[in-house]
């Protein structure tokens, strides 16, 4: 008997994405490839804990993650068994674009190109809802990458109470979520807005297209499930490597997004 697909994959601790969303990642894209098929049990948490080295509450916290997104289905004394597709969610609640790429099975990296802790002008205080233009906010400017190649210029805006010993160290090591999760914030839903843009010649350097091309203006605000918003975030994006998909349903719509492979 052939070994269950997603006993073949890697996990690692120093990637700076929690192993719980690494473990999803795995799942998702054995579905995705047709590994696994509607009704295949996935492994048993022990045999995910020793192919893994991983404690029964990583395994358990993925296996509620990919529950929850409708995308497999826990049956007491049986075990965890892929769900059919007409339960699968597309919008599937990935904030983070580290783990958003590996869940893709891509290969995500940055490159941080301004960390600062500034006064936020009136504009940035709105959009992080904050009560006083006095709050010191951290601004980070990162060009994106995946599989090497740059796909986004992205500045992001944080409350700096919500992690006050960050340092440029620390965000060029880690995923400034991986950092919010060991602290307990955690998204649990965003607003999300594209326009159509031609890149100027300064973004298409960074970026490595030609001056003029298609891509899109991005901004996001996300919030916490206790609904405070701690994080907005605007980006510059290449047209050409990066694709969005909007699924219309009877019972409402679900929003996509992807990044082109080389």
């Amino acid at each position: 008997m052939a070994p269950n697909p997603v006993l073949s994959a890697n996990l690692s601790a120093d990637s700076g994405i929690p192993l719980y969303y690494q473990l999803v990642g795995v799942v998702k894209r054995c579905i995705s490839a047709g590994l696994l098929k509607t009704g295949d049990m996935l492994p048993s948490e022990a045999e995910l804990c020793r192919a893994y080295n991983i404690s029964r509450s990583t395994v358990r916290q993925a296996f509620g993650a990919l529950e929850d997104e409708g995308l497999v289905i826990r049956q007491r004394g049986r075990g965890t068994f892929v769900a059919e597709p007409k339960l699968h969610r597309r919008n599937e609640n990935i904030y983070s674009f580290t783990a958003e790429a590996t869940a893709m099975g891509l290969m995500p990296s940055s490159t941080l190109l301004e960390f600062d802790v500034l006064k936020p002008d009136s504009d940035i205080s709105k959009m992080l809802e904050l009560h006083s233009e006095d709050v010191p906010v951290y601004r980070f400017t990162r060009i994106r990458r995946v599989n090497g190649v740059p796909l986004m210029l992205e500045t992001s805006y944080y409350p700096q109470y919500i992690y006050p010993k960050l340092t440029r160290e620390l965000l060029e090591k880690h995923s400034f979520y991986s950092l919010l999760y060991d602290v307990g914030i955690m998204p649990a839903s965003a607003r999300d807005s594209y326009e159509a843009i031609k890149l100027d010649h300064s973004e298409a350097e960074i970026l490595q297209c030609k001056p003029g091309s298609a891509g899109f203006f991005h901004q996001r605000v996300t919030r916490t499930e206790n609904g405070q918003v701690f994080e907005f975030t605007q980006s510059i994006i290449r047209g050409d490597k990066v694709k969005l998909d909007v699924f219309m349903q009877k019972d409402g719509f679900s929003f996509a997004r992807s990044f082109e492979r080389e």
